[in-house]
C-alpha cells in the first residue's frame, strides 16, 4: 500500500455532519428569548467555543444585561438540547461513502484512527456503529491544545504507532488542514479546493475518495 500506513479522520463534516444540530440547539435558545437566528449567522460560529458563540447570538438578538451566571445557564441548555439531539442519531446520517471508505482502507492493511475536538465523540460513533472501525479514537477529552495545534493527530499517529510521515488527514476545516501540515502529515481536504489550499488533494466528500487516489500521494 504505497508508504502510507494510517488514515487519520477528523469526525465532524467528514464522517458525519452534527454542525445542524448546533444550529437547530442555538436557534430554538434564540427563538425562546424572543427572536431568531439564521443559517447564515451560524456560519460565522464555526470553530467558535460555546461561550463565545453565546455571546454573538445574544449581541446578534440585543440582548443585554445578562450575568455570567445566566449565560452559563443558557450555554448549559442548549448543551443539552444538542446532547438529546446526538443521542437520537442512527448510522443513516453517516455522510455518503464514509463507511465504505474507512472499510477499504482496513481492507488494504491501512491503520485507522479518528482524531476529533468533539468530546461527544465515543457517543457518535456509538450511534452510528462505526466504533469498530476505528482502531484508535482521540477526542477532546484527551486532548488539550485545539487545531491547529497538531496534538490531537500527533496523539493519533503516536497510538497507531505510525510516524507522522506514513500518516493522512481528513480533514474539513483550514485548522486541521493546518494541523495535519503542522504535524509532518499529508493532508486530504473535504470540501472545496478554494478554500482547503493548503491541502494535498482536496475532495467533496469520501464518496469520491479512492485507494488510488490515496496511493498517488
Amino acid at each position: 500500500m504505497g508508504n502510507i500506513r494510517a488514515c487519520i479522520f477528523d469526525l465532524d463534516g467528514v464522517i458525519v455532519d452534527t454542525a445542524v444540530y448546533h444550529y437547530q440547539a442555538w436557534k430554538r435558545l434564540a427563538n425562546g428569548m424572543g427572536f431568531d437566528f439564521t443559517e447564515h449567522q451560524n456560519e460565522q460560529l464555526k470553530g467558535v467555543s460555546r461561550m463565545a458563540s453565546l455571546e454573538l447570538i445574544l449581541g446578534w438578538g440585543n440582548v443585554t444585561g445578562k450575568t455570567e451566571d445566566e449565560k452559563l445557564q443558557l450555554a448549559t441548555q442548549k448543551n443539552e438540547w444538542y446532547n438529546e439531539m446526538i443521542n437520537q442519531m442512527t448510522p443513516a446520517e453517516i455522510l455518503p461513502g464514509a463507511r465504505e471508505f474507512v472499510q477499504s482502507c482496513r481492507d488494504a492493511g491501512i491503520k485507522t484512527a479518528i482524531g476529533s475536538a468533539s468530546k461527544n465523540t465515543p457517543t457518535i460513533l456509538n450511534k452510528l456503529e462505526l466504533s469498530a472501525l476505528f482502531d484508535v479514537v482521540v477526542d477532546g477529552n484527551s486532548v488539550t491544545k485545539p487545531k491547529p495545534d497538531p496534538e490531537v493527530f500527533a496523539k493519533g499517529a503516536a497510538a497507531l504507532n505510525v510516524p507522522p510521515a506514513q500518516c493522512v488527514v481528513f480533514e474539513d476545516a483550514i485548522a486541521g488542514i493546518q494541523a495535519a501540515v503542522a504535524g509532518g502529515m499529508r493532508a486530504i481536504g473535504i470540501g472545496s479546493p478554494e478554500t482547503l489550499t493548503e491541502a494535498d488533494l482536496v475532495v467533496s466528500g469520501l464518496d469520491k475518495m479512492s485507494l488510488e487516489q490515496l496511493n498517488r500521494l
